[in-house]
């Protein structure tokens, strides 16, 4: 018997924690809209494969610092919904 990887996605993160990327999702709510901040997201490195760490969550949640590579980044909390991961 095999176990599927458990994949959440990059927003439920803790600080501290790390994970690699699996798949980036366009958002639901507005298809056009989702493609672009997908695309906008993969561009920006966030990759299948990538290993990513989750940096600081803001009170409230919003926005995240995530780090990808050497670069570190602040997303909102639902631009950070669509990046699936494999925590570590």
């Amino acid at each position: 018997m095999t176990l599927a990887p458990t994949l959440i996605t990059l927003d439920a993160l803790v600080p501290g924690q790390s994970g690699t990327v699996i798949h980036i999702a366009p958002c639901a709510a507005d298809a056009g809209a989702g493609v672009d901040v997908a695309r906008r997201l993969m561009e920006l490195g966030f990759v299948p494969g990538e290993t990513i760490r989750m940096l600081k969550r803001l009170p409230g949640g919003d926005p995240v610092a995530v780090k990808v590579g050497d670069s570190t980044f602040a997303l909102r909390r639902f631009e950070a919904s669509l990046v699936s991961v494999k925590p570590e």
